[in-house]
């Protein structure tokens, strides 16, 4: 049986505060890819962006997603692009149900405004049409990669969380 379970999504759907909310109720340890990331790499990830690029950056990701795929008793938020490379996904899939985290261009663009230096990818005059075209394009591979998803758009963490517990058991009844 697996034991971890590994938040997947766009960035702004809430895998860093539904996954620390979710490891605090499930008993957990929390993970935050991106936190480890910058850590290994003794740099913030948009410094990463502008040294190394996006390759660079997802080189390292995937170096720091095998380091922790193999963790029991966890919950890791990945980063909204750790579904670009199948590696990192076959790697989850080896402990974690993977729960993809959906919501709304509006909504994205709402969460991630306060943020426009800490997004790389978001970096760019037209937000609102970055965030559609990088959504259409990585829309399949969420739906590939996920067990199962959920639309926190017009949700609370405190339901996210809840909704997600549900998903688990009913993904666990059917296996």
């Amino acid at each position: 049986m697996k034991t971890s379970i590994a938040l997947i999504g766009f960035m702004g759907t809430g895998k860093t505060a539904a996954g620390r909310r979710l490891a605090e109720k499930l008993g957990k340890e929390y993970l935050e890819l991106d936190d480890i990331i910058e850590r290994k790499a003794g740099r913030s990830i948009p410094e990463i962006f502008r040294s190394e690029g996006e390759i660079g950056f997802r080189e390292r990701e995937i170096g720091a997603t095998a380091e922790i795929a193999g963790r029991k008793n966890a919950v890791i938020a990945c980063g909204g692009g750790i579904v670009l490379n199948k590696i990192n996904i076959d790697r989850l899939r080896g402990e974690c149900v993977i729960v993809c985290l959906t919501a709304s261009p509006a909504v994205i663009l709402k969460r991630t405004s306060a943020d426009k230096d800490g997004r790389p990818l978001l970096a760019v005059p037209d937000r609102v049409r970055q965030i559609k075209e990088l959504l259409d394009f990585r829309r399949p591979f969420y739906v590939r990669a996920a067990d199962f998803k959920i639309n926190t758009s017009r949700r609370t963490v405190e339901t996210v969380v809840a909704r997600i517990i549900e998903k688990l058991k009913e993904h666990e009844s059917n296996r």
